[in-house]
């Protein structure tokens, strides 16, 4: 059986909406308490055991980078990067995304 790595996922950069837009594409229904993700914060780090989604992770966030996770996990690497083992991802929110560095520990 292969071996499963362990994959630390650290949140790099969370954007509100009018870090995104100069106008915001669709007006959201309580337009003063939509800013950025309040999912995660800036710094935090999550350990990914046998490619089961952190507890508090948030569903739409994992589904945007679990594919990334997984290629990681059995010890594959991404060319475009120098470093072995790591590579950036984002939560796919358009209004509110959240950037993610995931690596192979």
């Amino acid at each position: 059986m292969a071996k499963i790595n362990r994959i630390k996922i650290t949140v790099l950069k969370r954007f509100s909406p009018s870090e995104v837009f100069k106008t915001s594409p669709v007006t959201p229904v309580d337009v003063e308490a939509f800013g950025a993700c309040e999912t995660f914060k800036e710094g935090q780090e999550f350990i990914v055991e046998k490619l089961k989604m952190p507890e508090g992770f948030c569903t739409k966030a994992w589904m945007s980078i679990s594919g990334d996770v997984r290629i990681l996990s059995f010890g594959c690497d991404f060319p475009w990067f120098k470093e072995k083992g790591v590579t950036i991802n984002c939560c796919i929110d358009g209004l509110r995304p959240v950037i993610f560095k995931i690596e192979r520990i």
